[in-house]
């Protein structure tokens, strides 16, 4: 038989390929990433997409009656605000009223018992089998036959299930496509897409996580292969031989949009619009003290004071609380940069099998870093007592998983593992420190490993080992300009974050978003020697960034559970008594930012509450991540230090007067503004419809592979964050389900042009992804909101009293005429 590609695998390709963009990414759990689980649906208005999805899919996309109703009785949705767009809807009656339209349940309704259909028996058999071959690493006997393929896999073992229909094995044919094409021959061709489309969506998870690691051509891809087409075949097949009737239902753009939906959207606009006001006017209240002090220290040329310290912290909404604490505590200024610190790499670390991604996944790595020993004797001693605790896991969990050594092991260990079981669940604390004093007799891979960041002229899993020169200088100053900075203190420290947390699958979900769900210290580690190189340095002061001798770069992590922020290695001696006061500094603000946290009365109660959170193996929820999240705020550090933003937004540096050209802006706009949005998202679907878009309860999951958790025994992957890591009890959602509102701090012609050349970004914010608001320091602080198509709408009048402010570094020619306060909008593209 031929195996040569025909016209027709090409158009069935083609189909998958259009069919699979309905299907969100899911990548796997112990990586994982935060991303819209309705990111194919993106090319449409909001309302539309939740509509078609809900057809496919089966997911709600508005929050439920009893939230919307909540947030309104507590003051949250500004009662004017939600009339207005009832108005403009055309309701006229009661919002109280109209919110009984809206259905009751905050989730898909869902059967305790399921009628074992032949649908189901498909589901059933597909399931076990992809879980098999999609293991990486946790089964102790695998599939055979993984390095043919999903489908020639299947085909071995589709004879010995006796859960699949007699005559079926034999009846496969020889490849994925020639499958496909047996099941649609009595379907025309223009119905393969819409048929495509429901079988994806009959298993989102498992099919969104085939389509990441085919997307990733990662390690167990290369070795174990699966494609869609892979699944399609099997499924379709299946169904075939169960007699399931595969003819597709209405498809999805033709989906009615339900009326209570309309009202629905009209309160969720009301809660953002009043949310964003709310941040909105802060901005724009402080942009005109910051436009006066600034005035008035050039007016009486003043010179501000040198920090004794700058940190520089992740976006993460949880850095806005603990950076407000360390403000308090000294004379230190602290930054927002994606936590990736701009170094798009893949890190090998000493101890680690296999490398990772250490960037955002809207970018490839471009560099392969890894750690190396330079001290013998401490990497002798990390071995030794590595070994010897690597080697009794070993030998316990091959008596645990050996048949003939299993029930003597429990039988003799019985009572030993009862006392540790009782010991970590009545005093995870103190087991939390035995364990800390242990690790610490194993010395840390910093101690003995630096990381490879010179250029080596070699390659690594395909990429440029270390960074050259030029690469280094580029990234330190993409870094400086990006926030902004003109000015240096004397220790300057790069801050990642990682969390700590016992027994939790999703530990990794409250990890780095932007080191693609890994701890960001690798990558402060990586931005801060870059900016040591004495060399480095010379390239940047001769690029304008006047560096003084006597700045020191240093790196550290947040541990966002605990709020302990550790800074790693010394400082020289000149700088020694700085770094032990920042040192003492940092433990204080951690006390006041975990008391605030935890809402404890003193400081030592609180992070002895984040730290029993974190060893508790019983801890459903050891911290909230980033629930709560709403906003976006791009601007000078000075716009947000006295205001207390709850943990709620994400706040990257920007200083508009050091960016003339705008690509600063343009950088932050296209990359880590589409970074928080898929952040958004996920918790925003995640809290709507739990059981569809999110994972349901902790308490009934169970890991499968290494790759997910099921509800239950068995089924399609869970692709969404889990009910604890959302609600703070029983239908009350903690995570306020709101679209992003981002706030810039610049012209707003400036803004307009940034946005000129990202086609994806401006699709995003025309179909109401989210929001974006400009506060023009040139414009007397007045707030533009972006409507569509590059027009924006004035939601502030001009000042009678005050003059139009100019910052410095802007001149008149820059400073775009204000637009007519009448109109309903403002063009700002000419």
């Amino acid at each position: 038989m031929s195996t040569e590609p025909t016209t027709e695998d090409a158009t069935i390709e083609e189909s998958i390929d259009s069919a699979a963009k309905t299907v969100g990414s899911v990548w796997p759990i112990h990586s994982f990433v935060t991303a819209n689980p309705l990111s194919g649906f993106e090319d449409v208005p909001f309302g539309e997409a939740v509509t078609q999805a809900a057809d496919l899919l089966g997911g709600r996309g508005y929050p439920s009656r009893e939230t919307l109703r909540a947030a309104l009785d507590d003051g949250r949705i500004d009662r004017d605000a939600l009339e207005s767009e009832l108005a403009d809807r055309g309701y006229e009656a009661a919002p109280e009223t109209l919110l009984e339209r809206v259905d009751a349940g905050a989730e898909s309704e869902t059967s305790d018992t399921r009628a074992d259909t032949d649908a189901e028996q498909v589901d059933h058999v597909l399931t076990k089998w992809l879980s098999a071959f999609l293991d990486e690493g946790h089964a102790k006997w695998s599939m055979p036959n993984r390095d043919e393929g999903f489908y020639a896999a299947f085909r071995g073992v589709a004879a010995h299930d006796d859960a699949v229909p007699d005559g079926l094995a034999e009846s496969l044919p020889e490849t994925a496509t020639e499958a496909i094409e047996a099941v649609l021959e009595s379907y025309p061709e223009s119905q393969w897409v819409p048929v495509f489309e429901e079988q994806l969506a009959a298993l989102p998870g498992w099919t969104g996580f085939i389509k990441q690691r085919v997307d990733d051509e990662g390690a167990w891809q290369s070795t174990h292969p699966i494609t869609l087409a892979d699944y399609l075949a099997v499924r379709l097949s299946l169904l075939d031989g169960f007699g399931v009737d595969i003819e597709p239902s209405i498809g999805p753009g033709t989906a009615d949009v339900d009326p209570a939906d309309e009202v629905a959207e009209a309160f969720l606009s009301a809660w953002e619009a009043s949310y964003r006001s709310d941040v909105v006017d802060r901005v724009a209240a402080e942009s005109r003290s910051l436009a006066e002090s600034r005035s008035s220290a050039e007016s009486d040329s003043e010179s501000p004071d040198r920090p004794d310290a700058q940190l520089v912290f992740c976006i993460d909404t949880r850095s806005e609380v603990i950076r407000r604490h360390i403000e308090a505590t000294g004379a230190y200024e602290t930054h927002g940069y994606a936590g990736f610190f701009g170094v798009p790499m893949e890190y090998q670390g000493y101890d680690a099998e296999v490398s990772v991604d250490a960037c955002p996944p809207i970018l490839d790595p471009q560099h392969r870093i890894s750690e190396v020993p330079t001290d013998g004797d401490t990497r002798e001693r990390h071995d030794r007592w590595s070994g010897v605790l690597g080697a009794a896991g070993e030998v316990v969990k091959k008596l645990k998983a050996n048949p003939a050594s299993a029930f003597g092991f429990v039988e003799n260990a019985g009572s030993g593992y009862g006392l540790a079981l009782a010991a970590r669940t009545l005093v995870p604390g103190r087991v939390r420190d035995l364990l800390g004093t242990a690790d610490d007799a194993v010395p840390d891979d910093r101690e003995f490993c630096d990381q490879i960041v010179q250029h080596q002229h070699t390659h690594a899993d395909g990429l440029p080992v270390g960074l050259t020169h030029e690469e280094q200088v580029e990234y330190a100053a993409t870094a400086f300009d990006l926030m902004g900075w003109t000015e240096f203190g004397r220790l300057v420290a790069f801050v990642g974050h990682a969390s700590e947390t016992t027994n939790n699958p999703y530990d990794s979900s409250l990890d780095c978003g932007a080191c693609a769900g890994n701890p960001g210290g690798p990558n402060a580690r990586v931005l801060a020697e870059i900016c040591a190189d004495p060399d480095v340095q010379a390239a940047l002061r001769d690029r304008g960034f006047e560096i003084p001798e006597d700045t020191v770069f240093l790196a550290g992590e947040h541990n966002t559970t605990t709020d302990e922020i550790e800074i790693y290695g010394d400082a020289p001696e000149s700088h020694a008594a700085d770094l032990d006061g920042l040192r003492a500094d940092l433990v204080t603000a951690r006390e006041n930012a975990a008391a605030e946290r935890t809402g404890s009365e003193s400081g030592d109660s609180g992070v002895r509450e984040t730290e029993r959170r974190a060893g508790d193996w019983a801890e459903t929820r050891p911290e909230w991540g980033l629930a709560g999240n709403a906003g976006f705020v791009i601007g000078p550090r000075e716009l947000t230090s006295d205001l207390d933003l709850d943990g709620r937004a994400f706040l990257h540096s920007y200083d508009w007067s050091t960016d003339p050209d705008g690509t600063a802006l343009e950088a932050i706009l296209a990359g880590p503004m589409v970074v928080t949005q898929w952040i958004n998202a996920q918790y925003y679907f995640s809290t709507v419809d739990n059981a569809v878009y999110g994972s349901g309860s902790k308490v009934t999951q169970n890991p499968v592979g290494n790759v997910g958790v099921y509800q239950g025994n068995g089924g399609d992957l869970m692709t969404g964050l889990p009910l604890q890591s959302l609600l703070a009890g029983a239908d009350e959602p903690y995570h306020q389900p709101l679209r992003l509102s981002t706030v810039v701090h610049a012209p707003v012609e400036r803004v307009t042009d940034a946005l000129a050349d990202h086609e994806e970004v401006t699709q995003l914010l025309d179909n109401g992804w989210l929001s974006l608001t400009v506060v023009d320091p040139t414009q007397d602080h007045r707030a533009f909101e972006y409507e569509r198509d590059m027009e924006w709408q004035p939601v502030s009048e001009p000042s009678a009293t005050e003059p139009s402010a100019t910052e410095p570094g802007a001149t008149e020619s820059e400073r775009p005429a204000a637009p007519e306060p009448e109109p309903a909008t403002a063009t700002a593209d000419d």
